[in-house]
C-alpha cells in the first residue's frame, strides 16, 4: 500500500448496520464480521477483541516539552472515547496496534497518572500492545498497567494484527501507523479530509492489508490512493460510511 494524494467525491447515502444498538458499521473481512466504529477502533464479534491503531498517548505533553505550544487534556479525552468504544461494543480484550505511547517523554507523570486510572477503571479487561515504530523510541508501558507486549505479527484467527502494514502469509493483516485519510469533494464543500479504514481487497495476492485510522485525537493524517478492489469506509460526524469512489474530474 502506498499513500498519496487521491481527491475522489462522495455519493449515496450511507451505509447503516440496522441491527446493532451502536453507531458501528458492519461489514464481512476475511470470512468474519467486523464492526467499523467511529472512533476509529475496529471490533471483531468473534474473539470479543477491540483492535485501535496508533493512540499516541503523550504526544501533546511531548510536544510542549519541546516548546511548542499545543492544546491540554488530549489524554482525557483518548481515554474517554476509548471506554465508551470498550462499553460500546462489551469488548473483553483491547489490542493496539502499535504507538500507544509517541515518545520516551510521554512518560511524564500526569500521562501516566491518567493511563493508571483509567486501567484501574478496566482491571478485568485483556490488554495487548503489539509493538510500534514509536514504542521502540518510547519503550514499553510500565510493567504496572499490566499489558502484554509483543511483537508483530500477532495471530488472531483469520488475522494478522500488526503496526506496519504489510502482507503476512495466510491471514489478512489490520495495522496501523499510516494515519489514513480519504479526500473527498462534493456540491456542499470543494475539499474535505476525513480519517478513514482502508481495507486491501484479499482476494488480491499481496493486498490482504487493512489499516486503521490514527485513534490518537492529536494526530496527524496521510491522504492515500487507493487501488481497484480496496474498500474505503470514512468516519464523519460519528458516522462510519462505505465510500463510492468517483474519481474528480
Amino acid at each position: 500500500m502506498r499513500a498519496s494524494a487521491g481527491v475522489h467525491a462522495l455519493r449515496g447515502p450511507p451505509a447503516a448496520y440496522e441491527d446493532h444498538p451502536i453507531p458501528v458499521l458492519k461489514i464481512r473481512l476475511a470470512g468474519e464480521d467486523a464492526l467499523l466504529h467511529p472512533s476509529g477502533a475496529l471490533f471483531l464479534p468473534a474473539h470479543a477483541t477491540l483492535l485501535v491503531a496508533d493512540a499516541h498517548f503523550g504526544k501533546a505533553v511531548s510536544f510542549r516539552r519541546l516548546g511548542v505550544p499545543v492544546p491540554r487534556g488530549t489524554t482525557s479525552d483518548n481515554v474517554a472515547r476509548l471506554d465508551a468504544a470498550l462499553a460500546e461494543t462489551q469488548a473483553r480484550r483491547l489490542v493496539f496496534l502499535g504507538d500507544f505511547l509517541h515518545s520516551a517523554r510521554s512518560h511524564a507523570t500526569g500521562t501516566l497518572d491518567v493511563l493508571h486510572a483509567w486501567r484501574e477503571r478496566q482491571g478485568g479487561l485483556a490488554v495487548t500492545l503489539v509493538r510500534g515504530n514509536h514504542d521502540d523510541r518510547a519503550g514499553d508501558p510500565p510493567a504496572s498497567l499490566g499489558f502484554e507486549v509483543v511483537d508483530e505479527p500477532l495471530r488472531l484467527g483469520h488475522f494478522a494484527l500488526c503496526h506496519h502494514p504489510r502482507p503476512v502469509g495466510g491471514a489478512y493483516v489490520l495495522a496501523g501507523h499510516w494515519h489514513p485519510c480519504i479526500s473527498l469533494s462534493g456540491r456542499a464543500f470543494e475539499r474535505l479530509r476525513l480519517p478513514c479504514f482502508w481495507l486491501g481487497d484479499e482476494t488480491v495476492p499481496g493486498n490482504a492489508v487493512g489499516i486503521l485510522p490514527a485513534f490518537g485525537a492529536f494526530t496527524g493524517m496521510h491522504r492515500i490512493e487507493p487501488r481497484s478492489g480496496d474498500r474505503i469506509f470514512p468516519v464523519a460526524d460519528g458516522v462510519v460510511r462505505a465510500l463510492p469512489l468517483v474519481p474528480v474530474q
